[in-house]
């Protein structure tokens, strides 16, 4: 007698194959937001901790000489042809070498040569205190600065209105230099940005913290500020001040002048300084099209890292009211701002 055989199969069918590798591709798009959440909020984490760094910096700074980093030297127009000098030179970002643990770096710059005349190997080190992961983890970014040149006469002016010397025919057009996130408040838009000598971006005039200042002119040479923002001078309490935050570039825009200028640029103030209040508000992300190279911004989904004047580091959603920022840029407007913790 013949027996039929049953035949057993050990293996998957195609259609099971098919609905496992579905359920599979369901489950890692279902982690996937997780996982990136998870790295975002270990950046932002890490942001928040380089900028507190950077703040203890400026703290230090403010120990050791008295008055917080300058932005830059700047003279006003109307200043007298002796009391005219420092133009292009470094930066605010420069000055806090020492206080990062960059000594031997910061010993090389000198604050009454223009930025552009240091060695390549000064101004295109970059720190990783002055990188933000969200935007530019693992990489050494460099930018290039054109150089206008002009024999006599105006250089001309900036998209911010901000003027351009005249240089000599023999400096080279493209310089390289270090990038930075993070930009100090320079203030608001109070002071007015018309081509007086009252403008924000000229020494003495802004309303922040870390601002452009008039220097004391030895032989044709900036050899200190002449203005000098103190502690003292935060009249409107320093847990109620900017110190200094991530500054906006767009997706478009990084490494592109005159958005990502080098940090060591004393020339071009939003290379290392931005403004806050009404008529600049938070950007709103990497491609936000309403921001410009004034504007403060990162790139976390939820909102911008701010160092305090008393170093503590807060975050500030985009839709922050811009009167509220302007206050909080301001340090002596007499609208004292009390946060909640």
């Amino acid at each position: 007698m013949l027996v039929a055989r049953k035949r057993l199969t050990n293996g998957f069918t195609l259609i099971e194959l098919l609905v496992v590798i579905a359920l599979i591709g369901v489950l890692i798009a279902l982690m996937l937001p997780a996982v990136q959440s998870a790295r975002e909020a270990a950046r932002s984490t890490d942001c928040k901790n380089r900028i507190r760094q950077l703040a203890l910096a400026t703290h230090m700074h403010h120990d050791s000489l008295g008055y917080f980093p300058p932005a830059r030297y700047e003279s006003r127009p109307d200043a007298a042809p002796a009391d005219q000098c420092g133009l292009e030179t470094p930066t605010w970002l420069a000055r806090v070498m020492p206080y990062i643990e960059q000594s031997a770096l910061g010993a090389q710059w000198d604050h009454s040569k223009p930025w552009h005349q240091h060695p390549e190997n000064v101004r295109t080190v970059v720190p990783d205190i002055f990188l933000c992961p969200s935007r530019r983890s693992g990489t050494r970014p460099i930018g290039t600065r054109n150089l206008r040149t002009t024999v006599t006469g105006e250089g001309g002016r900036l998209p911010c209105g901000c003027p351009i010397p005249p240089r000599p025919v023999d400096v080279t057009l493209n310089v390289e230099g270090a990038l930075s996130d993070y930009a100090g408040n320079h203030g608001d838009l109070t002071p007015g940005a018309t081509g007086a000598p009252t403008d924000f971006y000229f020494g003495g005039n802004g309303t922040g913290v870390i601002i452009s200042v008039r220097p004391n002119c030895k032989s044709g040479k900036a050899i200190s500020p002449l203005d000098r923002i103190r502690m003292a001078s935060v009249t409107d309490g320093t847990s109620s001040t900017f110190l200094f935050g991530e500054k906006f570039v767009s997706l478009n825009g990084l490494t592109q002048f005159p958005e990502d200028s080098p940090a060591y640029d004393g020339d071009h103030l939003p290379a290392s300084c931005r403004l806050a209040g009404p008529g600049l508000r938070l950007a709103n992300g990497p491609n936000d099209v309403l921001a410009d190279m004034f504007s403060f911004g990162s790139w976390h989904p939820a909102g911008v890292h701010f160092a305090l004047v008393d170093g503590s580091v807060r975050l500030f959603t985009p839709e922050t009211d811009t009167k509220l920022l302007g206050t909080l840029a301001n340090r002596r407007d007499a609208r004292v701002v009390e946060l909640a913790e």
